[in-house]
């Protein structure tokens, strides 16, 4: 009989999920209120939803200090908000890098599109926010028909960076584990933004 899933509410909308669909947060000693999304960090805990809105509203209705029964300190709404949105986007890129290592990454436009025509694999496929709108739709149009998910995420810059590589536009990144990763990192990430991925 499989063991069921902890429940938590939601500080913000008050909703009911599994533990591990909620972002947790913790106190540090000197009382800052800490995100905690791998779920790692010792103390009690408090949870929201894994979307901005709920963060902002849980801590305009004073929530995490009723929780945790005494003064809690933050910056600002604006500031923890962005404090999370870094660690996602730490996530995801690590996840990516770890990937390049592997060989797991195809990068470049004419790279990737000549790779999905050649063989078929469990993959997906990264665009730079900034990619020109040509390539964009050149390449959205090779994915649609093969069935591929795509995701616009990060600039040109930071995807080479990531890779060790000049600019980047189109980035694909195969191999089950890591496909499974970081469709997983990203999707959070869009959730918590409250943004919808360009398809």
């Amino acid at each position: 009989m499989s063991r069921e899933e902890p429940k938590r509410s939601c500080l913000g909308c008050r909703a009911v999920k599994d533990k591990k669909e909620l972002l947790r947060f913790v106190l540090a000693p000197d009382r800052v209120l800490v995100p905690d999304l791998l779920s790692r960090l010792p103390g009690r805990g408090a949870y929201t939803c894994i979307d901005s809105a709920c963060l902002k509203e849980a801590i305009a209705r004073n929530q995490f200090s009723r929780t945790f029964r005494g003064p809690v300190l933050i910056e600002s709404a604006d500031s923890l908000v962005r404090q999370v949105v870094i660690i996602m986007e730490e996530r995801i890129a690590s996840y990516l890098a770890l990937a390049n290592k592997a060989g797991k990454v195809v990068s470049g436009s004419d790279m990737v599109m000549q790779s999905i025509n050649k063989k078929s694999t469990d993959r997906i496929v990264l665009l730079a926010t900034d990619i020109s709108g040509d390539i964009r739709q050149k390449v959205i149009n090779l994915l649609n028909k093969k069935y591929i998910e795509h995701f616009s995420l990060f600039d040109k810059e930071r995807i080479g960076m990531l890779l060790g590589k000049g600019l980047r536009s189109v980035v694909a990144v195969e191999g089950h584990g890591f496909v499974v990763a970081l469709k997983g990192e990203i999707e959070r990430y869009w959730n918590f933004m409250g943004e919808v991925r360009n398809r």
